[in-house]
């Protein structure tokens, strides 16, 4: 039996005296720049937090006081503007009547009446807001009772003889009705940390909920008496939405500004949540203080009637107003 001889493996070959060993590099790693990291981490927090304020809206929207049968006539077709009835509500001596927290929703005839009443005509895209106030004490039909104050329409027969004097009225038509009691506006004022109000002398005065609710149903003292008042509600009205706005993404935050809204306003039962959402959305996330117009409906003179205070409202001015209204005119007429 022979026995196999393994070879021993040849060394490799020495390189020659005094060369050089060449010693190989990597290159260089590329440095990692954090930019799309960051930018990754930013639009998953902006999204994250669009949900969250979504869903804010998806829960409250639910929880908002319901008007039955306010809307006399059915809504515009989708696509067209939207033509809101504004009204603030002096209910006397009952507790809270609008909102999640009313104590009675119910409307009673003779113990209610609007003591605040704006058409707001909202564009279907991007454009001008334009509110435009009507006066308590304007002078006009009420269908079935004759002419009187057009504050009395909801004292006569709640939401749905108001909105129907007011169609009348201006030939416009309202797709939907939004209310808020005294009390609501002063748990609304009050929620966003008081408004600036602009004093005689040129300097701002801090109103809280009850300051500001007096300062919008100021009757004596005012030279140019409901048209003056006109001109504080609408002052409220566009401090208490750029207060809303801000606190929506500040420390009152989306939910807060939510549960106020939903815990003092009440709206018509035809709104749908998916229409809500949108509006509650529009206006505290994409409405500025800038994009809202604010107009008075125009007026022949004030007077007396059997006794009572009267403002005559300049029809042929009004009619051509409010055609520009449901036409969305970039500028409206005075």
């Amino acid at each position: 039996m022979r026995l196999l001889r393994l070879r021993r493996p040849r060394p490799l070959p020495r390189p020659p005296y005094g060369a050089a060993l060449i010693a190989v590099r990597r290159p260089p790693l590329p440095r990692r720049r954090p930019w799309p990291a960051l930018l990754t981490v930013l639009a998953v927090l902006l999204l994250a937090a669009a949900g969250a304020g979504w869903w804010a809206l998806d829960h409250y929207t639910g929880r908002i006081g319901r008007i039955p049968g306010a809307l006399p006539t059915a809504s515009a077709p989708p696509g067209d503007g939207r033509t809101f009835l504004l009204v603030g509500l002096d209910a006397g001596e009952q507790g809270p009547t609008t909102g999640r927290r009313a104590e009675d929703s119910r409307w009673h005839y003779g113990e209610q009446r609007s003591d605040t009443v704006m058409l707001v005509r909202l564009p279907e895209g991007p454009g001008q807001v334009r509110v435009v106030s009507l006066p308590r004490d304007a002078w006009v039909p009420v269908p079935g009772h004759g002419r009187a104050k057009l504050n009395a329409a909801y004292s006569w027969g709640g939401a749905a003889l108001l909105t129907d004097t007011v169609q009348r009225l201006t030939g416009l038509r309202v797709d939907h009705f939004l209310a808020v009691d005294h009390s609501g506006l002063t748990e609304l004022v009050d929620a966003v940390g008081g408004i600036d109000l602009p004093g005689p002398d040129g300097t701002a005065r801090h109103l809280d909920g009850e300051a500001a609710l007096a300062h919008a149903r100021q009757r004596q003292g005012l030279p140019g008496g409901d048209l003056d008042r006109i001109r504080h509600q609408q002052l409220i009205l566009r401090e208490l939405l750029a207060k809303l706005r801000a606190g929506a993404g500040g420390p009152l935050g989306l939910k807060g500004v939510l549960d106020a809204v939903t815990g003092s306003v009440s709206v018509d039962e035809a709104m749908s949540d998916a229409e809500l959402r949108r509006l509650l959305w529009r206006g505290t996330r994409e409405l500025r203080p800038a994009d809202i117009t604010y107009r008075a409906a125009p007026v022949k003179g004030t007077g007396a009637v059997a006794g009572q205070s009267v403002v005559h409202l300049d029809l042929p001015r009004l009619a051509v107003l409010a055609r520009a209204l449901r036409e969305d005119r970039a500028v409206l007429p005075r």
